[in-house]
């Protein structure tokens, strides 16, 4: 019994044989089915599947074959819609309420373009179906929670099991029912009885004993099955473990000013111990390291009201902006040597810093009493000087906080931190200490080395109180002695700590600044949104000056001047000059009334004012300063603008006839030098005496006669003059470029650059030279400036200036310096690439800013206001500037070319097309901007009438004719210039409103050719160079990659399959010459990309059928020329075309072609070099259908239909690759028997989910623990006859690859046309047939039903004893043991230690997790990042999906499996299939399933033994017992639909048996044998359960009005009383199994009777 049960022999021989000898014979010994395009007899129509064939003509197709649906989705699918690309023009987003913009409006034509190219909206090419493309493809782990919502809940068995302990105390509840029946150990037979007539039946069947026609049933079962199916299969399955998909292309971030990171710093209040006069205090952050002051300053006033009014007569009324007590700083580097820097000034009164500072240092708060004289005096003689010298200020006291340390205290800290600041000698070292409610916690001194944890972005904040301020000392005020003393802070021996302290309170809070403040103040004083009141006391936004470059292009208008007067020497000036302060002024003209009024106030004072006084140190002729002076520079500055110092001498004593102020020295600095602004550091000569007339335009170094100097014209006043600004690139040599463009704008000559004069003559060289002198400019200025500088180049190009009546080509020049330029950004800043290389930088460029020149729909004259579209360019045909050998022939070497040649257009095309653009212009001026010269102006100037280059016809030119280290430098960020290529075309066809046109005529055949040039020498590049600079070649091919996808959406389609063909040809011809994977593997990014289009399935022309092919061969497929059971003629061409990657498939689907054809040759076993590709092609077609399947236009599914039709040819393929497959079966099969046992076990995996068979062991590890080293393969399945170990020379795939490969064919079988598929069945022979049944049975395994207990043990990693009831079963069925065996064995505890019980307990989740990896690789990968184990909630939810999909997938097959039924049943050659149908659904019952498929599973069971009894009761009777075990089985299932259906089968079953030969002998006696099995192996089975189930097939039989006169009734009593019997014996076994003798009585007597029951039945 057990042999013949045995798995091997499930499958008729013959059939094996026949394959095996079938393939052997066609292509030695390499299971290759359906690979009959380049084996076998090659036809003259055959294309092998490595070289591409010659792509269908798309949009001529279109033409030709116009839509026969109308409208709706289908006919979606024909055409890409109309408006797929927009061209959209969106505002930028301002960060402050007004625009920053010049108020003098922008006269300066360099003004003006900045200006504009801060202001003007963003040109953004949009591609609207975009996202719908692979790269954003729904059903990745993120999004794909999103879309499991609703799913329904999966009823399974093995979810149902009670845990063993509940189970035991059901055991013992039964055990005490069945012994108060009757306590003898043998029920008698009517008590058996009374126990199965009292029993429920469970709920009948409608309409299953009626007699239908099987047609009726069949509609009505597939009906059935296709209600409430899940409409995504790859919704359920999880995505491919993919970090980014390459072909994601994401958007760039928006252009947007720079900020580091933020710090709120709040001013609270200032307290000293005596309060006498105002004090006046500043904020700045120094990075000592650097030695840099890293922002402007702060100034605030927390002076009370009546202080304030002290400085009454000196203070205009003060403006909201200059009473800000808070700020927000910004640090682009956050260092441990960043300090916050309070300074504090006073007014200037008599007598040296330290005089002024001793009271504060002398009296206390606490005895204002005692003192009360003293300071009324003090305050009276303040508020004489504040009366007299309130406009003067003196320096008072400072102090430095370390920022790291408050950062990291607060950060460390429960709550709100109140830190407090002080210096004193009880610490023994320079500390900030803590308030006392929190002192002691840990000390607040952190080590300062290294840059441990600088963020500023996370901590919680902090209110500081300052305690101890140093007095400034009058000879150390400069930043070189402040960085001095900071270093010395940082010093546990600090010098400072000797010093004496003014002890204050000043109270600050820091914290992270919020992401939007409310009433925020720019460094310009603009109000930031939201500002909702103007009233409110603002916020100022510290503008920071980075420690390093900082590189991001400018995007708003600032133009502000920082002047820092450093030191001054008057020791040697004669005459009494002590008390010094320095007026700045800021003039346009040389009259005092010209300064203007842009100085920046301080705090509680104007806005801005016309001068500003540094402050003054007491009696010191060579005084130090510490000011900042904030000057708002004009946007146009004239040689009339400079900055004036004026030096005083200030007397503090007031005497008779001593003026205030005594002006003792003059100096100034011109702003303009050359045209370029002045700044950086000056060492200034000092004139004693009033400047002469018209000084300004000449520099105080120049000895001007007559005029007398201090020190005899030495330079004796250091100042610092900083420019922060937009307008001013403060390099050379851009200087230089801006200027000679204007210059050309403007057509003024000569112009003045520098010191040269330059001519008009030349013009041309000076212009040539700046722009390849772009290439010395600093790095840091082109960023800043990089916007302008490329709309600049780009005009150039487009409009050649015309000089000296010459038309001046420079196309190659910008070419070459843009080159430049995007390669010195790329190598400089890599931190800022994305995945494919692309700086961030120049692809919001491209994305933002790159239009056309005047084509902004909101300049109406492309005159002054657009990109500078004057008068003086001129434009000229292209075909002046090609070389001639471009024309001839493009094959030769184009180094030599020059396109400089200049001329005017000779061909009269050239001149007809000039004519009908110039019409074409002035019909659209609603888009584009008409031209504004006179025709006839241009006509002299160039004698033609004015068209313009096209930039990407330009720039495709230039980059063809390049070479040497210009083309390299090209090809080394190729991406750049093929997204600016794609984006100016967009812009010329949307503005020539030439989108909707017909894409054949839609471009010259010129750039056509320079494009197909261009492709193919860069495939050339990829070719020839991967071996050597792989990281080039990625980053070229993926660029070529998007380009092509890019043109897909505006060029003629046909054309650009052409130039796919053409890299494939030459990747091909290197590929197979040099068998590379690396090649092969670049190809596949290619391929993968250019599929990503968001129309990838209309450019497959899905809706065209293949025409068969021109020659009348037949078709040489196997399926057709060899024992095709079911054709005798040639079958219809165009099925087997629709199957195969025949040539007439990959002409018409091109792309799919190309996928699928790759797939193939990788697949092939063959083809050994590509073995580590399989999981990447794989997920190619994986990534394609899955973005199908989730796009909303597919969704309908006749339009699905037409998509899987692209896949066809899928199901050959991997029918092909089945002997590679990953065993899936094999996981559930060996459950470790040492040394292999003769039969394989029926592959069923334990309903307990608790089975060890789930947690498979790897064959060797099962071999090292049974002690054995043999090395025999465990035995297989033999269902896997081309599978068997002998033919796997081969690697095979990995269980990821094959489970994604396998889901895939499921995808097509579901939604392909089932008269398509029944169709082609009909072509298959039988032997390919049998393969697809293989590989459905393989399908069944690989997506079964894990288990929510197998999910929550993966996750604890547990390691349960569990107790594995089907492993047992079928050790029982096959006969290893028998089940008598097994009870003995059982009796004396052996099974314990058999091998496939808890031997491999402790192993038990090695192998599982193993084979679960590919399953759940992804989460867990994230679980390792931050947690071990899964909430609850996810576990139900894994379990959900995976219920889910094991229903969908087995559904699918299911149908499958109908569709094969109805095919194969009009042929001679059913038998051997319907068998192999047979097992697959035996398979299916066998797996863990859910009460839905198997109620949908029983129902086609039924069908197909209806419609073939035969096929059970005559040929495959070995399948007979099979089925009758698992209807058994799942009769005593706990749900109840599946005992409902399990139960109807099992009595129509016994019924067709009856009708063929009036008894059911076979059945009654498999039944038998099966429930004795069943009942004795099964650890918990439910004796209730399988009780109501014969009591239903009892109901049914008395129900049976038809065969109710037939002894049929009384033999179904008869048998199910046997059965009840059985079992109540089994079960009262297993109740006395410690008693060895009851037990040994039982067994007999249980023998005794089985033998009967089989006598009887024979």
């Amino acid at each position: 019994m057990a042999e013949r049960r045995a798995f091997a022999q499930k499958i008729s021989r013959t059939v094996a044989a026949e394959v095996r000898k079938q393939i052997a014979g066609q292509y030695g010994g390499s299971p290759q089915l359906f690979k009959n395009l380049n084996a076998g007899t090659l036809t003259s129509n055959t294309v092998p599947l490595t070289e591409a064939v010659e792509p269908v003509d798309f949009e001529e197709y279109l033409i030709t074959h116009p839509p026969i649906v109308e409208s709706g989705p289908l006919r979606d699918l024909i055409e890409f819609p109309p408006d797929d690309i927009e061209v959209i023009y969106t505002p930028r987003e301002c960060r402050t309420v007004v625009q920053a913009i010049p108020e003098e409006g922008d006269t300066d034509p360099h003004v003006r373009d900045c200006v504009r190219s801060y202001t003007e909206d963003w040109a953004i090419v949009n591609r609207k179906y975009h996202k719908l493309g692979t790269g954003f493809n729904p059903n990745s782990l993120d999004k794909q929670k999103e879309r499991q919502k609703g799913l329904p809940k999966q009823v399974f068995e093995a979810d149902e099991l009670p845990d063993s302990s509940g189970y035991q105390d059901d055991q013992d509840d039964l055990k005490r029912r069945s012994m108060s029946i009757d306590d003898t150990p043998r029920g008698s037979w009517a008590c058996s009885i009374f126990d199965l007539k009292n029993s429920l039946p469970d709920s009948l069947l409608p309409h299953l004993l009626d007699r239908a026609p099987n047609e009726e049933i069949d509609r009505h079962n597939e009906d059935q099955r296709k209600t409430n199916r899940h409409r995504e299969l790859f919704a359920l399955h999880p995505a491919l473990d993919e970090e980014d998909p390459i072909e994601r292309h994401c958007v760039p971030d928006v252009p947007k000013e720079h900020f580091g990171q933020r710090l709120l710093v709040k001013c609270l209040s200032l307290k000293f111990e005596i309060e006498i006069e105002p004090i006046f205090a500043s904020l700045a952050l120094y990075d000592v390291k650097e030695k840099k002051k890293i922002s402007e300053n702060f100034f605030f006033d927390l002076n009370s009201e009546q202080t304030k009014a002290m400085l009454r007569p000196h203070i205009q009324t003060a403006a909201i902006s200059t009473l800000a007590r808070s700020a927000i700083f910004s640090i682009t580097y956050p260092s441990q040597d960043v300090f916050l820097v309070i300074k504090l000034e006073k007014v200037l009164q008599q007598g040296d810093i330290g005089e002024c500072a001793e009271p504060y240092m002398v009296f206390k708060e606490s005895d204002a009493n005692k003192n009360k004289e003293k300071l009324e005096k003090l305050r009276s003689q303040s508020e004489q000087f504040c009366q007299r010298l309130g406009r003067y200020r003196m320096p008072f006291a400072w102090t430095a906080i370390h920022l790291m340390n408050i950062v990291n205290s607060a950060g460390s800290l429960e709550r709100d931190t109140e830190l407090e600041m002080s210096l004193s000698e009880r610490k023994g070292s320079w500390s900030e200490r803590r308030n006392s409610s929190i002192m002691g916690r840990r000390s607040l001194e952190r080590t300062t080395s290294g840059d441990e944890s600088c963020s500023l972005t996370g901590f919680r904040p902090a209110t500081l109180t300052i305690t101890n301020f140093f007095k400034q000392e009058g000879d150390r005020l400069s930043d070189e002695d402040l960085y001095k003393f900071l270093a010395d802070m940082r010093r546990p021996s600090s010098v400072l700590r000797r010093l004496r302290p003014i002890t204050a309170q000043l109270k600050l809070d820091i914290s992270p600044a919020p992401e939007n403040p409310h009433y925020c103040l720019t460094p310009d004083l603009l109000q930031v949104k939201p500002y909702p009141d103007s009233r409110v006391r603002p916020t100022r936004d510290i503008l920071e000056f980075p420690a390093r470059d900082v590189y991001v292009p400018n995007t708003t208008y600032r133009n502000l001047l920082y002047v820092n007067p450093q030191s001054l020497n008057f020791a040697n000036r004669q005459g009494s000059a002590r008390n010094i302060t320095v007026k700045v002024q800021f003039m346009n003209g040389e009259d005092p009334n010209n300064a203007m009024q842009v100085i920046f106030g301080k705090s509680s004072c104007a806005d801005f004012y016309k001068e500003a006084y540094t402050s003054v140190v007491y009696h010191n002729r060579s005084p130090d300063f510490h000011d900042e002076i904030k000057i708002k520079l004009p946007a146009s500055l004239s040689d009339h603008h400079h900055i004036l110092f004026t030096f005083y001498h200030v007397s503090c004593q007031q005497k008779q006839n001593t003026l205030l102020e005594t002006p003792v020295g003059y100096t100034w600095i011109p702003m303009l030098q050359n045209g370029r602004l002045r700044t950086g550091h000056f060492c200034l000569p000092v004139s004693l005496e009033k400047p002469p007339q018209s000084y300004s335009v000449l520099s105080p170094d120049v000895p001007l006669p007559g005029m007398k100097w201090v020190d005899n014209h030495r330079g004796v006043f250091n100042v610092e003059v900083v420019a922060v600004s937009t307008i001013h690139t403060q390099d050379q040599y851009l200087d230089k470029f801006f200027a000679l463009v204007h210059a050309l704008d403007e057509h003024m000559f000569p112009v003045r650059i520098g010191d040269m004069r330059i001519m008009e003559n030349n013009l041309e060289t000076e212009l040539k030279s700046s722009i390849a002198a772009l290439n010395s400019s600093q790095l840091e200025p082109v960023v800043r400036f990089l916007h302008l500088l490329l709309d600049k180049l780009v005009l150039l190009v487009v409009r050649p200036p015309v000089i000296a009546g010459q038309i001046v080509n420079l196309g190659q020049s910008s070419f070459e310096v843009m080159a430049a330029i995007v390669n010195r950004l790329h190598k400089y800043l890599d931190t800022s690439q994305d995945m494919h290389g692309r700086n961030s930088l120049l692809s919001s460029y491209i994305h933002y800013v790159f239009r056309l020149p005047s084509t902004d729909p909101n300049s109406p004259s492309p005159g002054p206001g657009g990109l500078g579209g004057s008068v003086h360019y001129a434009t000229m045909a292209r075909s002046a500037v090609r070389p001639a050998s471009l024309n001839l022939n493009r094959s030769r070497s184009l180094s030599n070319s020059n396109p400089d040649i200049s001329g005017t257009p000779t061909s009269p095309d050239d001149e007809v097309r000039a004519i009908i653009g110039s019409k074409a212009m002035e019909r659209c001026g609603n888009r584009m901007s008409s031209h504004t010269e006179s025709a006839s102006f241009l006509q002299t100037l160039t004698g033609r009438l004015p068209t313009k280059k096209l930039f990407h016809e330009e720039l495709a030119l230039q980059w063809v004719v390049s070479s040497g280290s210009v083309r390299e430098g090209a090809l080394q960020q190729a991406w750049f210039f093929f997204e600016l290529m794609v984006k100016s075309i967009i812009h010329h066809l949307y503005f020539a409103e030439r989108l909707e046109s017909p894409r054949k005529n839609r471009f010259p055949e010129r750039f056509m050719d320079d494009i197909t040039a261009l492709v193919s020498t860069i495939a050339g590049d990829i070719v020839s160079r991967f071996q050597k600079d792989l990281e080039l070649v990625e980053r070229l091919n993926t660029s070529l990659a998007f380009f092509l996808n890019d043109l897909l959406s505006v060029m003629d389609r046909g054309f650009v399959f052409t130039l796919i063909k053409a890299y494939w040809k030459q990747v091909s011809t290197k590929v197979y010459a040099l068998q590379n994977p690396t090649l092969e593997s670049l190809r596949l990014d290619f391929l993968r990309i250019v599929c990503s289009h968001e129309h990838y399935v209309t450019l497959n022309l899905p809706c065209s059928l293949l025409t068969p092919p021109a020659s009348p061969s037949p078709s040489v497929s196997s399926a057709t020329s060899q024992s095709s059971g079911f054709s005798t003629h040639v079958q219809d061409q165009k099925i087997a075309n629709m199957f195969e990657l025949s040539v007439p498939f990959r002409e018409q689907h091109f792309m799919a072609g190309l996928v699928l054809s790759e797939l193939s040759v990788i697949l092939d076993p063959d083809n050994e070099g590509m073995f580590g590709l399989h999981k990447k092609v794989v997920s190619v077609v994986h990534n394609l259908l899955s973005s199908h399947d989730s796009d909303p236009r597919y969704a309908d599914s006749e339009v699905k239909a037409r998509v899987a039709m692209l896949y066809l040819p899928l199901i050959g393929i991997v029918m092909e690759t089945l002997p590679q497959l990953h065993d899936f079966t094999e996981s559930l099969n060996q459950w470790g028997r040492s040394g292999g046992v003769q039969g394989t076990t029926v592959c069923s995996n334990g309903d307990d989910a608790e089975a060890e068979g789930n947690n498979m062991i790897n064959q060797t590890v099962a071999m090292a623990i049974a002690g054995t080293t043999t090395t025999s393969p465990m035995s297989r399945p033999s269902s896997f006859l081309l599978n068997s170990q002998a033919n796997r020379q081969h690697g095979s795939f990995s269980a990821e690859s094959s489970r994604s490969l396998l889901i895939c064919l499921l995808w097509v079988l579901k939604n392909a046309d089932e008269l398509v598929l029944q169709k082609w069945f009909t072509d298959l022979s039988v032997s390919q047939l049998n393969r697809l049944l293989d590989l459905l049975y393989l399908c069944v395994s690989c997506f079964e039903y894990k288990g929510k207990k197998a999910f929550e043990r993966m996750n604890s990693l547990t390691f349960k004893k569990s107790k594995d009831m089907k492993a047992k079963l079928e050790e029982a069925i096959l006969g290893s043991i028998g089940a008598r065996q097994e009870m003995v064995r059982r009796s004396r505890g052996q099974l314990e230690r058999s091998p496939s019980g808890s031997a491999f307990g402790s192993q038990e989740n090695l192998r599982w997790r193993k084979d679960m990896t590919h399953w759940r690789q992804n989460s867990e990968r994230l679980d390792k990042s931050h947690r071990s184990h899964r909430t609850r909630a996810e576990l139900e939810h894994e379990a959900l999906i995976d219920g889910n999909l094991a229903t969908e997938a087995n559904l699918i097959i299911l149908d499958t499996l109908e569709i094969i039924v109805q095919t194969v049943s009009v042929t001679e050659s059913k038998e051997s299939i319907l068998g192999g149908v047979l097992k697959v659904l035996l398979h299916s019952m066998a797996c863990n399933q859910s009460a839905l498929y198997l109620q949908h599973c029983f129902a086609t069971q039924r069908a197909l033994v209806s419609k073939f009894p035969e096929l059970l009761f005559e040929e495959e009777t070995e399948q007979c017992a099979d089925l009758c075990l698992r209807l058994l089985r799942s009769c005593s299932s706990s749900i109840s639909t599946i005992r409902a259906h399990a139960s109807a089968s099992l009595y129509l079953l016994m019924r067709q048996n009856f009708e063929i030969g009036n008894n059911f002998a076979r059945v009654k006696m498999q039944v038998t044998m099966s429930l004795s099995s069943l009942v004795g192996t099964s650890q918990n089975f439910n004796e209730e359960f399988l009780r109501r189930s014969l009591k239903t097939i009892l109901t049914y039989a008395e129900e049976d009005l038809e065969l109710r006169e037939t002894t049929f009734p009384d033999q179904v009593q008869d048998l199910v009383f046997n059965l009840h019997m059985i079992l109540s014996d089994t079960v009262k076994m297993k109740e006395h199994q410690e008693d060895p003798e009851m037990l040994i009585d039982l067994m007999y007597r249980y023998c005794t009777k089985l033998m009967n029951v089989q006598e009887n039945q024979f």
